[in-house]
């Protein structure tokens, strides 16, 4: 993912070549206790042995990159660089390279997000919470949203829906026992006892993307066939619809369901925002 694909981004902070930190105009050094972490921080896990590894570096080389703080009534408050900030303690220094920059908090958690995904820190889930809290606090659409992080429409609304899931399907995702494709195929069933049954049973047997997607459709199938009346001329028919509602949610970017028979029938899309509907109808070329 580019820099310049995600938007204004830490580049409108951050001069692009820096090779040394002490030659970056505005970079000043602060003590460690005077800086506190961004309560709206989008990564919420940190892992420990990255944190080791990366304090080791601070020790042999310095801090490299220098943070982005802003000043609150709390006092100095990280942007950009908790990670580097935390693995400074362990590395016993005292002092860290800041910019200081007036930012409100809007701005700020955009900034925190951006420079997240430009290093890929962040999980699915909370690259969509971040989204969510995003969208909620500067009152943006989808397609604004997506505008300012550099991603299509339908790839912001499809990781948003991740936020569906079950909790403890969400949490397996934070932990990485499931990824992000597990949980989209996740979403194609109909319930959430389903949903944390197959998310177990993917961890517990360690099934790939593509397992996982069959487990779905055999649910489905199964679904279909309780109390069904359809002749056994339609059972053609019932396979060829399985195959289209994946090839549709795949072009969709939604939930699709197509009931009937070949003789009639009708097709169901399903969308859970009024962004997801306004989305769905510019697809269908309204």
């Amino acid at each position: 993912m580019s820099r310049q694909a995600l938007g204004r981004g830490l580049s409108a902070l951050i001069p692009e070549v820096a090779p040394a930190v002490a030659a970056l105009d505005g970079v000043r050094k602060v003590a460690i206790e005077d800086l506190t972490p961004n309560p709206n921080q989008p990564r919420k896990a940190f892992v420990d042995e990255g944190l080791e590894s990366l304090a080791t570096s601070i020790r042999n080389h310095g801090v490299l990159l220098p943070l982005v703080a802003r000043r609150t009534a709390r006092g100095l408050e990280i942007i950009a660089g908790e990670r580097r900030w935390r693995a400074a303690q362990r590395a016993g220094l005292k002092e860290v390279p800041v910019l200081v920059r007036e930012v409100g908090d809007g701005e700020s958690l955009e900034l925190a997000l951006v420079e997240n995904l430009q290093r890929e820190d962040l999980n699915a889930i909370e690259v969509a919470q971040a989204y969510e809290q995003l969208q909620g606090e500067r009152g943006w659409t989808q397609e604004e949203l997506a505008a300012r992080v550099g991603q299509s429409r339908s790839a912001v609304a499809n990781l948003m829906r991740l936020l569906q899931l079950p909790r403890q399907v969400q949490q397996q995702v934070r932990d990485g026992a499931l990824t992000a494709g597990h949980a989209r195929a996740l979403l194609g069933l109909a319930t959430a006892a389903q949903m944390r049954r197959l998310g177990a049973e993917v961890e517990a047997k360690g099934l790939s993307v593509r397992q996982a997607e069959e487990r779905v459709r055999r649910e489905r199938r199964a679904e279909v066939g309780v109390g069904a009346t359809k002749p056994r001329s339609d059972n053609g028919f019932t396979a060829q619809c399985h195959h289209l509602e994946e090839q549709l949610a795949a072009q969709m970017g939604t939930r699709v369901r197509i009931r009937g028979t070949s003789a009639r029938g009708h097709i169901e899309l399903h969308y859970h925002s009024a962004d997801e509907l306004d989305a769905l109808l510019e697809r269908l070329g309204r």
